[in-house]
């Protein structure tokens, strides 16, 4: 037998309770290993190279050599014990084909609210936002069905600015769009992310009736939404915003509701942000979004903030294991989420759907990356009018999945992250293809956490994942 080796880039170990669990990157697998697999693998940790010899030394009066040939043949499979047999290189990813399952309207760069960490580069205020027009919405519309004719529902994102502040032009387009999905025979679901402050009960009742997924954006208790979500006149935010939501939560049938928080200096209690907006304004779940790389530096975490931020992110999720070891679920989008990839088996090749499955559009009807990019400085791929800048845009989707040289190439997490936000990069390093180092350690961590939690909750309650987890990567 030729001499072996542990795939020390594709295999990440661990104990959890009494169990020893392998994660296998390239498949983002978790494999329980039993005693013959446990000892296999500590005697590849610690050697560099292992040989005939070694395996016997070390099972000696342990387990039957047939136990221990079959379990290494099964390593060796999977790719964790690497035999140095030569396998045919991964062909590089090419794109030619851009299945839109969702497209984002910036129907409006006016906002009435003027937060003072808003990242959006083209934000102005109500009487001076540029309004997307009907011409260009449907021309979106048509886009979207026209790449996505393979599939059976996509989605319309509704953004700004607010974008209740174009309430008219969304109206017209829920009705051309249904019209078209009919035509088409697709199902066209519809989704926006407000602040809350235009809502009544007229609008939250339409918005009922086209089963809209809604997302409030609010930073918690009032002391900390208004430190940064205020009025244009500069006043804090909380007292309309808090009564609309509940208003909101109180008629809103169709959908859950969720609320996105912006974790900016100085603001990192995540679990009385939590508690606040899910158990006392009644949200159905609450997701979290850290800044460190906005163009107003005053806001950003600091390192250490940011590590309290992650601390806080794991005591939450602590919570939201103990809660779903009793068949519970508390809300936490973030851990959900994780949650949701690790059932799935999620592999990433690129971060997230920016210029394959989503692309967003400004008021003249040009083609982003992502609603992130409107107003910036970065190019576009295409327009609505003309279509899809398809070598362009193959072309940085295609250098964006290839990580070779950089620190990603060998990240355990690489299948989970696959270099992080394009926006974050960007924004920080004014390059959307710079991996997102600044939070690696952080992301690692959190990752492993994640794991740990999913293995604990696999055992003790697996009918959670059934219950809470499976259904929402079908949920309209």
């Amino acid at each position: 037998m030729t001499t072996l080796q542990l795939a020390r880039n594709d295999v990440r170990a661990m104990t959890v309770g009494d169990r020893r669990l392998l994660f296998h990157v390239p498949t983002s697998g978790l494999f329980e290993l039993d005693e013959v697999g446990t000892h296999l693998y500590d005697l590849f940790a610690e050697l560099e190279r292992v040989g005939e010899d070694d395996i016997r030394r070390r099972f000696d009066g342990i387990a039957e050599p047939a136990q221990v040939v079959e379990t290494l043949r099964e390593l060796i499979t999977l790719r964790v014990i690497d035999d140095g047999m030569a396998r045919p290189a991964a062909a590089p990813i090419e794109i030619r084909e851009f299945p839109l399952s969702t497209v984002v309207l910036n129907v409006n760069t006016g906002c009435n609210l003027s937060c003072t960490y808003c990242y959006k580069e083209d934000l102005t205020t109500p009487a001076k936002g540029e309004r997307m027009d009907f011409d260009t919405a449907a021309r979106s519309v048509d886009l979207l069905l026209q790449e996505a004719k393979g599939r059976d529902s996509v989605n319309v994102v509704f953004f700004g600015g607010e974008p209740l502040t174009n309430l008219p032009l969304i109206r017209r387009v829920v009705e051309y769009a249904g019209a078209r999905g009919r035509e088409t025979g697709q199902r066209i679901d519809f989704s926006l992310t407000t602040n809350a402050v235009l809502l009544t009960e007229e609008v939250v009742d339409w918005l009922d009736a086209h089963r809209f997924g809604i997302t409030v954006s609010m930073d918690g208790p009032k002391p900390l939404h208004d430190r940064n979500r205020r009025t244009v006149g500069g006043k804090g935010s909380y007292d309309i915003v808090s009564a609309k939501a509940r208003m909101l939560l109180s008629r809103y049938r169709s959908r859950p509701v969720g609320a996105r928080v912006t974790l900016t200096a100085g603001v990192t209690d995540v679990q009385a942000i939590h508690h606040h907006l899910k158990d006392e304004i009644g949200f159905f779940e609450v997701g979290f979004s850290p800044v460190t790389s906005g163009g107003m530096t005053a806001f950003n975490l600091s390192g250490d903030e940011l590590a309290e931020v992650f601390a806080n992110m794991k005591a939450l999720g602590r919570e939201y294991v103990e809660a779903a070891k009793r068949g519970e679920n508390i809300g936490f989008s973030n851990m959900h989420q994780l949650m949701t990839d690790l059932s799935e088996g999620t592999t990433k090749s690129l971060p997230c759907g920016a210029g394959l499955g989503m692309l967003a559009v400004d008021r003249q009807g040009d083609l982003h990356l992502c609603h992130r990019f409107t107003g910036s400085t970065q190019p576009t791929y295409g327009n609505v009018g003309d279509g899809i800048a398809r070598e362009s845009l193959a072309a940085f989707l295609e250098g964006m999945a290839n990580r070779t040289g950089t620190g990603c190439e060998t990240c355990w997490i690489r299948k989970l992250c696959a270099g992080g936000c394009y926006h974050e990069s960007y924004a920080r390093y004014s390059d959307p293809a710079h991996p997102t180092y600044h939070y690696c350690n952080l992301m690692r961590d959190w990752i492993d956490f994640g794991i740990r939690a999913y293995a604990e909750i696999t055992v003790a309650n697996p009918t959670f994942i059934e219950r809470h987890v499976a259904p929402r990567r079908g949920k309209k």
